[in-house]
């Protein structure tokens, strides 16, 4: 039977070679509108990964359209770097479009040099700004630029244009009852709030002609209360084919839907759904999208009627190789994006372009291209978590005889630890895809093995690399050896049993991780909550309860006053979520003073009181465990620290230094 993924398929006149879409995804990567070397060799990478159709953007149709890290679509000055962009997608082997879109409310004003436009001046909750109503003459005058933009694209030599019309912007905007309270043709009845939207695609059409493919890239559920569902959706739908739209790609909710969308805690495919209610609606390609990180889940997705295509945006950052493994029968050679959102979103609002743990070469694929060492080395490794993982290969990749020595049973190190907490299980997949790429390129591994000076001695590495990571730090607070004491490590771990009631001491992120995973205890699993569900045991409202009610009672105590504050935004406030979703009691701005038998003593606003509790689980964060870098100093044995062992940061902090380090040695 042949594979679904691999199956051709056709969006209008256009065939492609495969089911894998690389949908539009803004990279913070364009300068003054401009396509650059760094957004060429960012596509170029993935074309040759073998998906089959690649959509850069989003583009602009006009100066408001957003700020200038977006490539550029509304002059013909920008013509000429977007065709450098579609000949090099097309060179290396897939079909290119490029989607259009008009931020609408969602454009910071400084970032355009003015205010935002929108339906109407309902202060927009992403960027807290209210942005100035459209008069009917600018309408009019945006859905004619759609159709230039549309236009310029064509003569760039794309294969075809997208069309964003979901997530909240402009024509999402027109859409919802949310932000459309206009009296007038283009408001009121759900009619009236498609118009904008149909109108940009008829634009679109009249200026490319009817063989120029038009993809439209709508949200299948907005999840918003009060906004669009999904049946109004569908009707939408099957309006923009009637119009000529040749293809739907099905987004999820707006951007400031308050839904976890991209987190590793959303089950893998679960919104394809969506995408399967507009399928049975309609009679061209559906792709279908978010958390389809791995061709298992795609194979079935389309298999079953789910869609027709996938798309997997973050999943061809982190390997964009993803494609050619699955033809050539590689699959367990895939590095997985496990949905930390760490590069590719955190980075976006530092105003940074994205970047990906599982990949440190995104956005930087000339620069560190690893060539041959001239003077090839015997080195050790000594660590074998994410960090000596990452030098290890970096490393070998360089021509190096490479020895990765690990003192435990298993590589992967604090990723496992990462793993524990309820939604977090990808960091495991990760260690696992590591670990594969270690075999695969041949590196020698000794597990269970603790390098000492001995060791040093008989190895005579030319170089050492130190990934020896870090070790729990115990705060010096009266009490703290008492047998009630654990290491949030431990607990993590399984190592250590906790009683009823559990105080958690630190809110960073290792506290509130381990809050969550001592929360979840004693709830009911997913199986279990949908036999009860379906045979109606329990109601809904009742089972949602169950969902969440563990048998622990657990707080947290965090001197500073906000919890998290070393989280990235984009997992924060699902994390910070949860913790009042289980019940978690975040004490802030509260201190430790002493630990006892019977609990822990706390002052808070001057007052002292004691919280009962009957196991106090330290997670006060973490210090370098680095100590055989003074016997290699006194051996002479050239060396680098990198990860933990050097500076206590991200797992991305991790893979970085070690890839940096591996291939510079």
């Amino acid at each position: 039977m042949n594979d679904p993924i691999l199956e051709p398929i056709k969006i209008g006149n256009l065939e492609l070679k495969n089911r894998i879409y690389l949908p539009a995804m803004h990279l913070n990567m364009a300068e003054d509108y401009k396509v650059t070397d760094q957004l060429i060799n960012f596509y170029t990478e993935r074309a040759k990964g073998g998906a089959s159709m690649i959509v850069v953007g989003f583009a602009t149709v006009d100066k408001l359209s957003a700020g200038s890290t977006n490539i550029g679509a509304h002059k013909d000055e920008y013509i000429p770097g977007l065709k450098r962009l579609a000949d090099a997608i097309r060179d290396n082997g897939s079909l290119s479009a490029v989607q259009l879109n008009h931020a609408g409310k969602n454009s910071f004003s400084f970032m355009i040099g003015e205010s935002a436009v929108a339906p109407s001046a309902i202060q927009a909750r992403m960027t807290r700004e209210t942005p100035r109503a459209l008069e009917r003459d600018e309408i009019l005058e945006i859905i004619d630029n759609f159709g230039q933009a549309a236009l310029r694209v064509k003569k760039a030599g794309y294969d075809a244009v997208e069309v964003l019309a979901g997530t909240g912007y402009l024509i999402s905007s027109f859409l919802s009852p949310l932000t459309n309270i206009r009296t007038d043709e283009w408001g009121g009845t759900f009619e009236n709030r498609m118009k904008f939207g149909l109108e940009v695609m008829k634009a679109i059409k009249k200026a490319t002609g009817d063989d120029f493919p038009l993809i439209a890239r709508i949200n299948g559920n907005d999840l918003m209360p009060g906004g669009v569902c999904r049946k109004e959706l569908q009707i939408f739908a099957k309006e923009l084919v009637k119009v000529g739209v040749d293809a739907l790609n099905i987004n999820v909710g707006w951007h400031e839907a308050r839904i976890p969308q991209i987190v590793a805690s959303v089950p893998r495919g679960v919104f394809g759904y969506l995408s399967k209610g507009i399928k049975d609606q309609v009679d061209v390609p559906v792709i279908s999208s978010h958390r389809i990180n791995d061709p298992q889940t795609a194979r079935e997705m389309i298999a079953d009627g789910l869609c027709d295509l996938v798309a997997m945006g973050r999943p061809l950052i982190a390997d964009p190789e993803l494609p050619n493994k699955v033809k050539a029968g590689r699959e367990n050679e895939i590095i997985h994006c496990i949905a930390c959102a760490q590069g590719c979103f955190d980075h976006l609002f530092e105003l940074k372009f994205v970047q990906c743990l599982c990949n440190p070469r995104v956005g930087r694929e000339l620069e560190t291209i690893i060539k041959q060492a001239d003077i090839k080395k015997n080195v050790m490794v000594i660590g074998g978590g994410a960090a000596g993982m990452s030098a290890a290969l970096a490393a070998k990749e360089r021509g190096h005889s490479v020895t990765l020595y690990e003192k435990s049973e298993r590589l992967g190190g604090q990723l496992f630890l990462a793993a524990a907490p309820p939604g977090r299980e990808e960091f495991k997949e990760l260690a696992t895809d590591l670990a594969t790429q270690v075999k695969v390129h041949g590196i020698n591994v000794e597990l269970n093995k603790t390098v000492d000076e001995a060791l040093l001695k008989e190895k005579k590495p030319d170089h050492v690399i130190l990934a020896t990571g870090a070790k729990p730090l115990t705060i010096p607070v009266p009490g703290a050896d008492l047998p009630n004491v654990v290491q949030a490590w431990d607990v993590l771990q399984n190592k250590v049993l906790t009683g009823k009631k559990v105080v958690v001491l630190g809110g960073g992120a290792v506290g509130v991780e381990t809050a969550l995973f001592l929360a979840e205890k004693g709830t009911m699993s997913g199986d279990a909550l949908k036999f009860l569900l379906l045979n109606g045991v329990e109601t809904p409202e009742d089972l949602c309860e169950l969902a969440v009610q563990g048998t622990k009672k657990v707080t947290m105590v965090e001197m500073l006053e906000k919890a998290g504050k070393d989280i990235g935004r984009s997992t924060r406030w699902v994390l910070m979520g949860d913790l009042s979703r289980y019940g978690v009691e975040t004490r802030t701005e509260t201190k430790a003073l002493e630990i006892t038998e019977k609990g822990l003593k706390v002052e808070c606003d001057g007052k002292t009181e004691e919280i009962a509790a009957d196991t106090i689980v330290m997670a006060t964060g973490s210090v370098p465990e680095n100590s055989l870098h003074q016997t290699l100093t006194q051996l002479s044995i050239p060396y680098e620290m990198v990860g933990d062992s050097k500076q206590i940061g991200l797992a991305y902090d991790a893979i970085y230094s070690g890839f940096d380090v591996g291939r510079a040695l």
